[in-house]
């Protein structure tokens, strides 16, 4: 599978989690991609899908881009320096944002919404080295041997040695020569040696480049050409086309950090709805800080917050904003005339203090028509009533976080859930759990804790299996008290279970927003994983809890850790 490749200034702060794919019914083609992606110095998290993973590098090009100017003023603040200029600065900071508060519906009304399909495509030139990294060995000659002429005295000359001595040393100077041939010789034979495999690797090196840059230019046409199947696709009104082309215009929305954006998309042809699931932010989430004073006694800066009634107030006006926002991006992105109603419904996540548990509130629901609000001229509204005025559904006080029920609601089918199969009334009686297909064995625990949960009248769905740790069912338990959503991953372990599989469990639990997470394995866990769930929503249910569980539920399987290794690859 293909990898996506994140460029930050602040990498160190960004954690991928594992690339996954859901896959058509007859596991032929990859229908959707998805990607985990953490900021951990800012412990922001966002999960990106896309249909393609050109798509879905573009989302995360985005997202980094978007936390890299986010962390630029979180450490600011994290840094910041006491003193008087400094206290000015924050205030002058703080007054704009507030400003901006009231600026978010005006903002995308000086921009263009339309997809910028070109910056989709992939226009680099593939990156071909200027020179080989090794220079060409080069041979220096070497210094030859010089003649010295022997120094010869008068008597030898008298005595008629003389041409004795300079024979002498013409053969001593002949020695030297072919001495210093032969090691010539040598020195051009390795150094003959040495550019021959230079050679050998300078072709290599262009050899591999040049057929690097054919698959990187082959690569670069499939994708672009998939940006252009994108778009044919969404001419045709392809819903598939229509919902990934929404999110790309939700995505390119720019809030200038305000909150991290969350949605779900859905899309009727037969009507020409746009069905919108949105993420408002909390009333905790927007800017509060009026001004920064420095105190010179204590060196310190100490801000002063906005009244709850102004809180309150810029909460209303950013709901009812980004609701008309919303719509209009949508609308005026959408240049094929695909859409012609749009349902937003807004959402805002919260602690409610009475339980201190997580709650989630519909705030707002508006239905429109694109003739209706096509006529609006939004650049002179006042947005609480313009929503009013297009019928749009919202409680007295938005800031009261009453919910009300949406004017339509969308599927809430989850398509990560697969048919269930009945394995356990094949299984034979006695068999090796810790044998048997990993497949078989995650339906099988759904089956048990189907029957658990059953008297309490709650329900157990599959996901699409994964073999990785991935989430392998969900249980609904309708008990007010101890009940919710609570996930299962069901491992077929011949191993002691480590304490990485319970840390991926309990980011399981919370990013799905569960109440409780259960591991069932087939063998035991260590201390350290005991360790780590202890105190948390987790429940650790070894081969002993499991054969426990079911036998309760009439069912009479072992577990042979042994056997199974011997068998299982």
């Amino acid at each position: 599978m293909a990898e996506i490749v994140i460029h930050s200034n602040n990498i160190e702060n960004i954690v991928l989690g594992r690339l996954t794919a859901r896959w058509n019914a007859s596991g032929t083609r990859i229908l959707r991609y998805y990607l985990d992606v953490r900021h951990t110095a800012m412990n922001l998290h966002r999960e990106l899908s896309a249909p393609e993973i050109f798509i879905l590098q573009s989302k995360a090009d985005a997202l980094i881009a978007a936390w890299d100017e986010k962390y630029v003023q979180h450490r600011l603040r994290a840094t910041l320096q006491s003193g008087k200029s400094s206290a000015e600065d924050l205030s002058a900071a703080a007054i704009q944002k507030l400003d901006g508060l009231h600026r978010l519906l005006a903002y995308t009304l000086s921009v263009n919404d339309a997809v910028d399909w070109d910056a989709l495509k992939d226009r680099r030139d593939y990156p071909m080295p200027k020179h080989y990294e090794r220079s060409k060995p080069q041979f220096e000659e070497g210094k030859p041997p010089t003649y010295e002429a022997p120094a010869i005295s008068w008597w030898s000359k008298l005595t008629g040695k003389a041409a004795e001595i300079e024979a002498k040393a013409v053969g001593h100077y002949r020695e030297r020569v072919t001495s210093w041939d032969g090691q010539e010789a040598l020195r051009r034979v390795v150094h003959e040696k040495e550019v021959a495999n230079w050679q050998k690797a300078h072709d290599a090196f262009w050899t591999e480049h040049e057929a690097a840059k054919i698959a990187f230019l082959a690569g670069q046409s499939a994708s672009n050409a998939k940006v252009d199947g994108l778009i044919a696709s969404l001419a045709t009104g392809d819903p598939e086309a229509v919902v990934e082309h929404a999110t790309l215009v939700l995505e390119a929305s720019d809030y200038d950090g305000l909150f991290e954006k969350a949605y779900a998309v859905q899309y009727q042809p037969s009507d020409k709805l746009l069905l919108l699931s949105y993420s408002l932010p909390s009333i905790d989430d927007l800017p509060a800080t009026k001004s920064v004073k420095f105190i010179k006694a204590t060196g310190e800066l100490k801000e002063t917050q906005i009244s709850d009634r102004e809180q309150k107030a810029n909460f209303e006006a950013v709901a009812y904003q980004i609701c008309l926002r919303t719509i209009h991006e949508l609308f005026e992105a959408d240049v094929d005339r695909n859409i012609e109603k749009i349902l937003f419904n807004g959402y805002v996540d919260f602690i409610d203090r009475r339980t201190g548990q997580p709650a989630r509130s519909c705030l707002v629901s508006v239905l429109v028509d694109r003739p209706a609000f096509e006529a609006i001229d939004l650049s002179r509204v006042d947005p609480k009533s313009c929503f009013k005025s297009l019928k749009g559904v919202s409680a007295a006080s938005l800031a009261a976080l009453t919910p009300i029920p949406p004017i339509m609601e969308m599927a809430r089918e989850d398509l990560r859930f697969i048919d269930a199969q009945a394995v356990g009334e094949r299984m034979e009686a006695g068999a090796n759990l810790a044998a048997m297909p990993w497949e078989d064995f995650e339906h099988l625990v759904r089956e048990v804790f189907e029957q658990e949960f059953r008297l309490r009248g709650g329900e157990v769905k599959v996901t699409r299996s994964s073999s990785d740790g991935g989430v392998d069912a969900i249980a609904f338990d309708p008990d007010p008290i101890s009940g919710g959503k609570i996930v299962i991953q069901a491992k077929r372990y011949t191993r002691t279970v480590t304490v990485s599989a319970v840390r991926d469990l309990f980011g399981t639990v919370m990013n799905e927003g569960a109440s409780k997470g259960i591991l069932v394995t087939t063998a035991d866990y260590g201390p350290d994983a005991y360790q780590f769930a202890t105190g948390k929503p987790l429940t650790l249910l070894n081969g002993a809890n499991l054969l426990h569980l079911m036998e309760k539920h009439g069912y009479k399987a072992r577990i042979d850790i042994r056997e199974a290794r011997s068998l299982v690859v």
